[in-house]
Formats: C-alpha cells, sequence, structure tokens
C-alpha cells in the first residue's frame, strides 16, 4: 500500500515540478558513472572492469536509497511515504518527456526549422542538422515512444514491485546504459554489462507498455499484427516495442535511415506509412504517452491491491 500511494504521489510531483535540474540524484549516478569511466576504461580487462562498475553504481544506488526510505519510515509514516515517493519522482519523467517534445513541436509550427534540428538535437543520438521536417518528427516521436517505456512506465514497474529503491536502481542501470553502452571502440567491452542488463531490466515493462498503449486506446486487430511484427525491427531487443505501438496507433511509418556521428545507419521501417509524419504527430505521440502512463498506474496499483489483499 505505501507503494501505490508514494507512486501517485511522485507522479503528482512530476506533474507540479517536471524534472529538477539541481539537486538530483541521476546527475551524482552519472558522476560515479563518469569517474570509474576515466579510471577504470583503458588497458586490459575492460569487459571484467564495466561488470565490477555496474556492481558498484547499483550497489551505492540501492543503499543509499533503501536506507533514506527506512530511516524515513521509522521517524514517520507519512515522512516515509513522502521520502519514497520523492526517490521515484526522481526516476520519473513523463512531464520533462511531454515538455521536451512540445520544444521541438514550437518552431516547427512556427517553421523555424533550424530551431527545431537544434532542439530534436538535444533529445535524440543521431545528426540532425540535416533533417528535413518528416525526419524531425520521426526523430521526437521515436525518443517519446521509446522512453515512454525506460523514462516512465519501467521505473513505475519496479516502484510498484520494491518502492523507490528499486525504481532507483533500475535509474541507476539505465543512467549506465545511457552513458557506457555504445557500440563503438572505446565501450563496447566496458559497457557491455550495462547494455546487457539494461536490456534485462527493461524486457517485460517495454512490452507491457506496448501492450498497455495499444489497449488503452482500443486499438484495432491490424494495430496489433503490426505491433508483432515489426516490434522487432529494431537493434534494440525492447524499443522497438514501444516504436512499434507508437507507430501502429498514429498510422505513420517509424525507423529507416539514420545518420550518427556522420556515418548512416540502415534500419528496417517499423509501422506502415499510412499517412505522412506531421508535426501534429508530435502532439499525439505526447497525449498516447500522458494517457499510457496514467493507464500503466491504475493498472499497477489494482494489481499491487489485489496481491497485498490476496
Amino acid at each position: 500500500m505505501t507503494h501505490i500511494w508514494a507512486v501517485w504521489l511522485a507522479l503528482l510531483l512530476d506533474r507540479i515540478f517536471a524534472d529538477p535540474r539541481r539537486f538530483h540524484p541521476v546527475c551524482w549516478i552519472g558522476q560515479m558513472i563518469a569517474f570509474m569511466d576515466r579510471h577504470l576504461n583503458k588497458g586490459r580487462w575492460r569487459k571484467g572492469k564495466g561488470i565490477f562498475t555496474l556492481f558498484v553504481v547499483c550497489t551505492v544506488t540501492l543503499i543509499i536509497s533503501y536506507g533514506l526510505i527506512v530511516s524515513a519510515y521509522r521517524l514517520s509514516f507519512i515522512f516515509g511515504i513522502f521520502i519514497e515517493a520523492m526517490i521515484i519522482f526522481t526516476s520519473i519523467a513523463p512531464t520533462s518527456l511531454a515538455n521536451a517534445a512540445y520544444d521541438v513541436l514550437d518552431p516547427l509550427e512556427r517553421g523555424d526549422i533550424d530551431e527545431a534540428r537544434k532542439k530534436v538535437g538535444m533529445i535524440v543520438g543521431r545528426d540532425t542538422k540535416t533533417l528535413q521536417q518528416e525526419g524531425i518528427v520521426r526523430a521526437c516521436v521515436e525518443t517519446v515512444a521509446e522512453n515512454t517505456s525506460d523514462g516512465v512506465t519501467a521505473p513505475l514497474f519496479y516502484a510498484f514491485i520494491g518502492g523507490g529503491a528499486l525504481a532507483m536502481l533500475y535509474r541507476a542501470v539505465n543512467t549506465c546504459d545511457s552513458m557506457l553502452g555504445y557500440k563503438n571502440e572505446r565501450y563496447a567491452q566496458f559497457g557491455w554489462a550495462s547494455a546487457r542488463f539494461d536490456d534485462v531490466l527493461n524486457y517485460i515493462p517495454a512490452r507491457l507498455t506496448a501492450f498497455v498503449m495499444l489497449f488503452v486506446h482500443r486499438a484495432n486487430k491490424r494495430a496489433w499484427k503490426l505491433l508483432f511484427r515489426d516490434a522487432r525491427n529494431h537493434p534494440s531487443p525492447n524499443s522497438g516495442w514501444c516504436e512499434a505501438a507508437m507507430a501502429a496507433l498514429l498510422h505513420v511509418q517509424l525507423g529507416g535511415v539514420n545518420t550518427y556521428y556522420s556515418v548512416v545507419s540502415v534500419r528496417p521501417t517499423i509501422g506502415d506509412a499510412s499517412v505522412p509524419l506531421a508535426a501534429r504527430h508530435i502532439k499525439r505521440a505526447v497525449a498516447i504517452m500522458i494517457r499510457t502512463t496514467v493507464a500503466f498506474t491504475i493498472g499497477g496499483s489494482l494489481l499491487a491491491l489485489a496481491c497485498t489483499w490476496g
């Protein structure tokens, strides 16, 4: 029951304050990862050093988070819920994700392509300097779809299972993957463990999110067929599920050709191009993300209550 109250309070805090830019635990986690990257990511045994880095980051994060929550509950039941909610709040980012998408939409609607390229370049890893409107929209929609799981429902999933400490553990692993999980010469070995563990932790949440996304929007049989047809058309074993669900609901095509650091990457497409990508699809993608978040939280709460009373 305490986890349920903490989750809903965390969502309320996110709605009011969005993602705090100062004193954010993820920033501290990032600093710890960067420190270990500088000192360990060299010489021999890089894969082993990467495993050690992941273990240290996860252990420190879990111990601190769990210790804070337990100490808070010992002082007061209400204070405990508040502290746990604060920790969950820092592990999710639905409002910040929506705001980032709208930051791309606004210049597009004004016809300022250069500004839109700059804004979308802040939330995606691909090269954006030469993107036209359709490419900008696709990049933004794909990011909203992927981060519906990565940045919202996955930490909520672990919050329902193990409270704020487990949600923050997931965020630590996800941050390790974001900083170290690149398939290049520097990180192929050192970031291997972070990338693989993030895939494992997000395996169930990504699929649940895609199912909830289609269910809450009363998707037809065509959308469900498209989900299972194209969910694996992505280099990530998880990201394709949310992107396929989003593409099915928007009736657009995602995936295809991207450029990363001037290197062209050709990926299979996701979805059918029933309609061309347009600026309005960013607003619709955000709406889908928000509804999915609410439905996922309601479903998780009901399931948690059933398990508690059972």
